[in-house]
């Protein structure tokens, strides 16, 4: 429990900014953050999380996972109460990337102990019931965040991980093993300085390629050009270490390639689902936040179904069959995002939630299972953080790439509606749904709202279309690197 405790304040806050969006981009409630300091609000952590996993994990290795774990907690609490207490959308953004280097430290370690804590025998298990609650916390941040700015300010989303973490410090510091490896691994401060600017540049990119809604900007363009270059390099530099953080070598083994690719792929369209799903239920639909949360939480309950159930299914019809299916389940309830429109019955979108929980439930679990399977005991910490970097690279660029779209998308096709308003506040109205709407009550034109709903919704349903085709080609991933085993026969070693 211990353990699952403290992933759980990680993937809550992965998720419980979501509702808090609209009242940070109020200049009255919140901190009149622009649309891409919103992404950059959600970005920053996971971007942040992403590349330094790869150090938490190396970290976890060398020193103990336990002494870890412990650190990453200190960090993450404290992270959360600055960020709770930031008077500007900078300092929320610089707040957010700190409690990213709290979860860093904390994931590797979480799913390395397990593998310390149970045998082979119950490991299957404990890596699903840690994959299933980190679906309900993923789930149950919208609707912890909405209950929370009912009765509170926008601050109380990240405070609210503060007593999480002081319960799960002292739970660590009580029950968990203090045992550490014997193999000292040897850091790599290049690795994660290249990973983190060219991630860094190349996510920026897109973000501002969105918001500028011009690909062929200068910055735009040599942003993701200097990230990609400045990638390229992070790989050639981790393939001539001797130990690298980020083990590239470990993506030999087809199993772990293809449960890693497909994890990535998973978290970027969910994630970016989720970023656009909570302005389509208080924009358009006109709910408040715990409303919101609320109809949301059947995804919550399709994940804890979808992850037990899975482990068992996957000892009869192994990882391929289970997880194909379940991403392309997944595909299609991206692609039913086209059907949600302005008057849909909420039943049918707390159908479709519960469906995608379970697909995304069944598709998480077994493919971790099968990436720690093929580690030695001496990289789980490496190793898993490769499987939570995948997870939150993929998280990383469904925000950025997703929102960006949306972005481009709702500036093209409301455009037409703000000819008639001057040029500065034409352009101020262009940039979101919400900035429209502010508009459009400031200059009295109710019509103006309508046509940010349209194109919202319009906007919204391209968007869900390459997020079901990314999901898509997951299941095709995972599909062309497992083979059907034979109940009870493990991963080829790696």
């Amino acid at each position: 429990m211990v353990l699952v405790l403290a992933q759980f304040a990680v993937w809550l806050d992965n998720t419980i900014l979501n509702v808090a969006l609209s009242t940070l981009a109020s200049p009255d409630e919140g901190l009149a953050a622009s649309t891409n300091q919103l992404q950059w609000s959600i970005s920053s952590y996971t971007l942040i999380f992403a590349v330094m996993l790869f150090t938490g994990g190396v970290l976890g290795d060398r020193f103990g996972h336990r002494r870890v774990l412990f650190t990453g907690l200190l960090v993450f609490g404290a992270a959360s109460f600055w960020a709770g207490m930031s008077s500007t959308a900078l300092e929320l953004i610089i707040a957010r990337g700190a409690m990213g280097i709290g979860s860093a430290l904390i994931m590797p370690a979480t799913l390395s102990l397990i593998s310390v804590v149970f045998d082979a025998r119950e490991r299957a298990m404990a890596i699903a019931v840690w994959s299933g609650c980190s679906g309900l916390a993923i789930a149950a941040g919208p609707l912890v965040g909405g209950a929370l700015l009912e009765r509170f300010w926008w601050g109380s989303v990240f405070l609210v991980n503060v007593p999480i973490v002081v319960v799960a410090l002292t739970g660590a510091l009580i029950l968990l093993p203090a045992a550490r490896t014997t193999v000292r691994t040897a850091l790599d401060p290049l690795g994660v300085i290249l990973s983190t600017v060219g991630l860094g540049a190349v996510v920026y990119g897109i973000i501002e390629g969105g918001h500028k809604n011009d690909w062929t900007d200068a910055v735009v363009l040599g942003s993701l050009i200097g990230g990609l270059l400045v990638l390229a390099a992070f790989i050639w530099v981790e393939l001539r270490v001797e130990k690298p953080s980020f083990d590239l070598r470990l993506f030999r083994t087809s199993e772990f390639t293809g449960a890693s690719v497909s994890v990535m792929l998973t978290f970027f369209s969910l994630s970016g689902s989720m970023f656009y799903t909570s302005f389509y239920l208080q924009g358009v639909r006109g709910q408040t936040p715990f409303e919101a949360g609320l109809n949301l939480l059947p995804v919550a309950v399709g994940v804890l179904l979808g992850a037990p159930v899975s482990a068992r299914l996957v000892r009869g019809l192994g990882v391929g069959p289970v997880v194909s299916l379940a991403m392309l389940t997944a595909a299609v309830t991206f692609l039913a995002y086209v059907r949600l429109d302005l008057d849909t019955a909420m039943v049918w979108f707390w159908l479709l939630m519960v469906i995608q929980g379970l697909a995304m439930g069944a598709a998480v679990a077994p493919t971790t299972e099968a990436i720690m399977a093929v580690l030695p005991q001496e990289r789980t910490g490496a190793g898993s953080a490769v499987n939570n970097s995948m997870r939150q690279i993929g998280g990383v660029l469904g925000v950025a790439v997703l929102g960006s779209l949306l972005t481009s998308a709702y500036g093209s096709d409301v455009e037409a509606d703000l000819a008639g308003l001057p040029g500065p506040v034409a352009e101020t109205a262009r940039h979101s749904a919400e900035a429209t709407r502010q508009v459009a009550a400031e200059a009295q034109m109710p019509q103006l709202v309508d046509a940010a709903n349209e194109s919202f919704l319009h906007a919204m349903h391209l968007t869900s279309v390459v997020g079901a085709g990314v999901a898509a080609l997951g299941a095709a991933v995972v599909l062309l690197t497992f083979r059907r085993r034979a109940k009870g026969t493990q991963p080829s070693q790696a």
